[in-house]
This record gives structure tokens, C-alpha cells and sequence, in this order.
């Protein structure tokens, strides 16, 4: 490898890392312009292994508006960051995919108020499958797929959950 093949794929790494962390950063934000801006014309996401949907960018992030209302605190963590470049018309580097796990700390609205440590009353983690192309806007994602592993509600969420 050249130099300056090296540097590209350092680069494109940085920005791949980026992408994912504006992806975390705007679902725990509630920035759906931002969640939306992140996919390719033809992204998808599919949240199904969580009790969720499967859809185009723009229904999913309509879907999590609603959802996320019923948790004001949330903090994705999405680390052990696994990337790999793919090939598309015999052009290395075009197609990417990145494998990450994920813990997932949540707080419902109006639960355990009374709680003075802070603790979430939701933890969910698993693991993300990302697709990603690279277009001319640089690298987007093509598809977000969740693989829900666990999950733990303490007892203020047991206890409103009725």
C-alpha cells in the first residue's frame, strides 16, 4: 500500500467513527433532521429485535420521535467498533460495515424523580450492524440493523408499567 492509499483509509476511518457517533449523538439528542441527514436515499433501519420497526430513514426517525417521549435521559454507548471496507464496482472502499455492541441507559419520563442518584430505571444493550456506502456527501448509512441482547427495568419502571 502507497502512503497515500494509507492516509485514505485512516481517513475514511475517521469518518466512518464519526458517522456512528452522530448517529448515537442524535437519537439520545432528538435531533431527527440530524438522524435523517445520516442515511443514503435508500437508508433503512430495523429496530425489530428491540420491540421496534423496520423502515425508510424517514419513518423510523418519525417512529423514535414518539418513542423516545416516554424517555427524556438516554445515552447510547457504542463501543468494540469492528469495520471493514467492502467492494463495489471493483472499487475498494466504496462499501463499509461496521459491527459495534452497544449499552443503551435510559430513564422514563416522570420515573423515579424521587431518586437522587440518577440511575436509569431501562438499560437495554446488543449489538449494531451498520451499512454504510460512500457518496458524494461523503459516507452515509445504508442500513442500521439492532440485535437486542438484554435488557434490565428497575423497579420505578415495573412500577409504572401497568
Amino acid at each position: 500500500m502507497t502512503q497515500r492509499v494509507e492516509l485514505a483509509t485512516v481517513m475514511d476511518r475517521l469518518a466512518i467513527e464519526e458517522l456512528i457517533t452522530d448517529y448515537a449523538v442524535s437519537v439520545d439528542d432528538g435531533d431527527w433532521t440530524a438522524y435523517r441527514g445520516l442515511f443514503s436515499p435508500d437508508g433503512r433501519a430495523d429496530y425489530r429485535a428491540a420491540g421496534g420497526i423496520e423502515g425508510g430513514a424517514a419513518e423510523i426517525a418519525e417512529w423514535l420521535a414518539r418513542t423516545m417521549e416516554l424517555f427524556p435521559m438516554r445515552q447510547h454507548l457504542i463501543v468494540n467498533r469492528r469495520l471493514r471496507f467492502g467492494r463495489h464496482d471493483n472499487d475498494t472502499g466504496d462499501t463499509a460495515g461496521v459491527q459495534a455492541d452497544y449499552i443503551n441507559p435510559m430513564r422514563f419520563a416522570g420515573g423515579g424523580e424521587g431518586d437522587a442518584s440518577g440511575a436509569p430505571d431501562f438499560v437495554c444493550g446488543g449489538r449494531y450492524a451498520f451499512a454504510l456506502v460512500r457518496t458524494y456527501s461523503g459516507w452515509r448509512l445504508r442500513g442500521v440493523t439492532v440485535h437486542e441482547k438484554w435488557r434490565r427495568t428497575g423497579g420505578a419502571a415495573r412500577a409504572g408499567a401497568a
